[in-house]
């Protein structure tokens, strides 16, 4: 691809695009696949390592995502300076060799240990794919862009619950993280096929009126002068973190079906699996493209888009955890959950990357990251695992649903962030599809 087109000025993207986009997408499954093994496998692992729900959530929650999240910081710098293609293949290597280790481990210490780690690998791929995407697409196909690279996610949660349903009464639950760490390593090679289109400093400066290359402590000055300085910024990332809080209670959600609403822990794996990838998927497409279309046609941000779905949603799955499984409702609600799930990334990855500088969208896209997962998920998570623990000290009937209630109502703060976060964003002048960088 030529370098005119990495800018995403009104430039169509190629075959050649579109392609890295699957591809990327595909890693990102892989990615998801290994994060959420743990949660995927809580009824086989949890009892099996006599881990109490507090440690079960440091696992899932602090244990690996301070780590993610705080190496993430660096790898999105890193991703504005080196070989982007070469930066993933090393940290998809690593990770997935720490998956496998992950299925050596006898207890909380030795399950903690790779966590961490592969926390640190992970962290490289959603800053420095973002990073690409942002070179190969124009602002107008943005959304779509990260809707369907974050489609990995409903497929990566489906696909390792699928895995959990019917490979681990099969093979054991060790057998599956060799089994998944063996199919990353072998796939790590394949990102080495794509070439880095970004121009090279000495290239870049040969071009006319070129500006000069900013330095390493100029990309920091940008970095933190555009969020420090956009109330847009700040509230995006803000509204995306009460998001998190649900999704990251969302890791005792096996425990809870299992439980407290009486479902086969195998069976309802299987065909949560199943629903985490049809729903979850159409939930990715219908953000990506919708919010795109959305901000085209009202020039307001993608944020306001987030408003609108979160306001209709948010009673629907405050009304799921307190449902009995034989009421029809309760499978309706089970879809709306993952199609939310998958709804949340087009739009606010395109918001966050229309109020960035684009020498610095991938430390941005890394501190967005960082918030989401230490503070969202890490809330989310972790603390869902005390909650839990205490509710059931205090003898509270159905300690799990009435955790998952109150973190689900805590993520509808999110709807005045966004909702302020696109009234910013409108006065600033970067509403909609006209928020080029």
């Amino acid at each position: 691809m030529d370098a005119s087109n990495t800018v995403g000025g009104g430039v169509r993207a190629s075959a050649g695009d579109y392609g890295l986009l699957v591809m990327l997408m595909l890693m990102n499954v892989l990615n998801f696949v290994d994060r959420q093994l743990l949660s995927s496998f809580a009824n086989f692992i949890v009892p099996d390592l006599g881990l109490s729900n507090t440690q079960f959530g440091l696992l899932t929650g602090l244990v690996f995502l301070v780590f993610y999240a705080f190496a993430g910081l660096f790898m999105g710098a890193l991703a504005d300076l080196v070989n982007r293609p070469r930066l993933i293949a090393i940290a998809m290597f690593g990770w997935s060799l720490l998956t496998a280790a992950s299925g050596l481990a006898r207890g909380f210490v030795s399950l903690a240990i790779p966590r961490m780690f592969i926390g640190v690998g992970e962290s490289a791929l959603t800053p420095t794919a973002m990073s690409l995407l942002a070179d190969r697409f124009p602002p107008e196909k943005r959304g779509f862009a990260s809707g369907f690279y974050y489609m990995g996610v409903p497929i990566g949660v489906g696909v390792s619950l699928l895995v959990a349903g019917y490979l681990g009464p099969a093979i054991g639950w060790r057998n599956c993280f060799y089994l998944l760490g063996a199919v990353g390593v072998a796939f790590s090679g394949v990102i080495l096929l794509v070439r880095e289109t970004r121009p090279s400093r000495k290239a870049a400066a040969a071009l006319p009126d070129a500006l000069p290359a900013p330095s390493v402590g100029e990309l920091v000055r940008i970095f933190w002068g555009a969020v420090k300085s956009s109330r847009a910024l700040q509230l995006v990332i803000l509204g995306g973190v009460c998001v998190h809080f649900i999704l990251g209670a969302a890791g005792f959600d096996q425990l809870w079906l299992v439980k407290e609403r009486g479902f086969d822990k195998a069976w309802i794996a299987q065909v949560s699996g199943l629903i985490a990838v049809v729903a979850g998927v159409a939930g990715n497409l219908f953000g990506g493209v919708i919010s795109d279309l959305f901000a085209r046609k009202t020039g307001q941000s993608p944020a306001m888009f987030m408003v609108i779905v979160l306001s209709v949603l948010l009673p629907v799955n405050l009304t799921y955890r307190l449902l009995p499984p034989e009421n029809p409702l309760f499978w309706v609600c089970v879809v709306v959950a993952y199609f939310q799930l998958g709804v949340f990334y087009g739009p606010t990855f395109s918001a966050v990357q229309a109020l960035c500088p684009p020498q610095v969208r991938g430390a941005v896209v890394a501190f967005y990251l960082l918030s989401l997962n230490v503070v969202g998920l890490g809330i989310g998570i972790t603390g869902a695992g005390v909650l839990v623990d205490v509710l059931i000290k205090a003898g509270v009937a159905q300690p799990f649903s009435w955790t998952l209630f109150t973190f689900t109502a805590l993520s509808g703060l999110a709807i005045p962030c966004y909702f302020f976060a696109a009234r910013a964003a409108r006065k600033a002048g970067l509403s909609g599809a006209s928020a080029s960088l």
